[in-house]
């Protein structure tokens, strides 16, 4: 793919391409609201299902035009690659079921495009490594939409952890609990739930890797510790299910921490409940989704704060996530909006000619992506493995 010159594509909004998330998805609205929140992106092609009068059906939804609506991700890609540089998106945002995550993302990276791409990145560590080994050939950007880690607190806690307020980490405890699978709602025809729970779609891993993989990211993130070793049960609770729905996995962290991860979508009750807790020796810091504006720090030697999105006294990282003042809630859109804000500034950095300042392109990466799908497949060893510790060996 040729290069731009610096000048003419940096003063407008960014253009992208949406491949899935057409009629009936959850996830494409998402991202495509998030992209838009703070004007920056537009959405200009699409590709929006497998089937292609869906796809077109879906496009004509949002009002795109009809010459950049296409029936395949392929034709898609064909149609940019004919136009001039100067007319063709500036990425491509991956939002089908985990199966086309590779195949597409290997295709427009190859062809030079900056890709976003929902998690977990693909379905093997063979497909990761190539893909990261595509992107560094490539030189391009790579998102990876773990969009918890968007969140202000989050990005407060990371800087209170790894800048040693609460002195060394011990103990790390993160869960991600949902009960939306309590039911088989895949034999009820829930569009969600039939591809979430076929590994051909899916994945080798069901629960693991549909929250699992955040719940991954999150700790690794905020610690900046690496998982060493690990010890997993999983079990598929519902009814005639291949796959994991519930899970719970012990972990060795760097520097002697250790810590426990739980995932499960059959915790009856339970809605989006993510939360983590870091302890180390001087004090400990609490985040949970559902309530995200708050952090509550628990100094060793003084009293529970409860620290508050958009107030004085937070980190950089923190205040440049937040959009709105003190009390006025932010969420999961906002999150979200933040994953693209740093892939939107890494691209606008590399068209200019200069490097990006850390702060703005703070968003994970492929290699980020790699990593999570290594740690599912050393969750699904060990658990075969009738629940001996398993090394987790680091990404060269």
């Amino acid at each position: 793919m040729t290069r731009l010159t610096p000048d003419t594509r940096v003063h407008r909004r960014l253009r992208y391409a949406m491949v899935g998330g057409g009629r009936g998805a959850f996830i494409g609205a998402v991202h495509r609201k998030a992209a838009a929140l703070d004007g920056q992106i537009e959405l200009v092609s699409a590709a929006l299902s497998s089937q292609p009068e869906l796809a077109k059906a879906s496009g004509r939804d949002l009002y795109l035009q009809d010459a950049r609506n296409h029936g395949s991700w392929s034709e898609l890609l064909e149609d940019e690659l004919r136009r001039p540089p100067e007319e063709r998106v500036d990425f491509v945002s991956i939002v089908t079921p985990n199966h086309l995550h590779y195949p597409v993302a290997k295709a427009f990276v190859e062809a030079g495009f900056h890709v976003v791409c929902d998690k977990p990145l693909v379905h093997s560590s063979t497909q990761a490594h190539d893909l990261v080994h595509a992107v560094q050939r490539q030189g391009t950007v790579f998102g990876v939409t773990y969009n918890y880690t968007g969140y202000p607190m989050v990005r407060q806690m990371r800087h209170m952890v790894q800048s040693g307020a609460i002195g060394t980490v011990r103990k790390v405890q993160v869960e991600y609990q949902q009960g939306w699978l309590t039911a088989a709602l895949e034999k009820q025809g829930h569009k969600q739930a039939a591809w979430r729970t076929d590994p051909t779609l899916g994945g080798l891993a069901g629960a693991m890797g549909d929250i699992g993989s955040h719940a991954e990211n999150l700790l690794c993130t905020v610690t900046g510790l690496h998982i060493e070793a690990i010890c997993a049960d999983l079990s598929a609770m519902g009814q005639d299910r291949t796959l994991d729905d519930d899970g719970n996995v012990l972990l060795r962290l760097s520097q002697g921490a250790r810590g426990v991860l739980l995932a499960s979508q059959v915790n009856t009750g339970a809605e989006n409940d993510l939360r983590l807790r870091v302890s180390g020796t001087t004090g400990s810091v609490l985040w949970c989704q559902e309530n995200p504006n708050l952090l509550v720090y628990s100094p060793l030697d003084g009293p529970t704060r409860t620290l508050t999105r958009g107030s004085n006294g937070l980190c950089e990282s923190a205040v440049l996530a937040s959009r709105l003042p003190a009390g006025h809630p932010e969420g999961f859109i906002e999150a979200f909006a933040n994953i693209y804000l740093g892939v939107a500034a890494d691209i606008r950095a590399r068209l200019s000619g200069v490097a990006a300042p850390p702060l703005a392109a703070d968003y994970p990466g492929v290699r980020e992506g790699a990593r999570g799908v290594h740690f599912i497949e050393k969750v699904l060893q060990s658990n075969q493995s009738a629940g001996k510790w398993t090394e987790v060996e680091a990404m060269a």
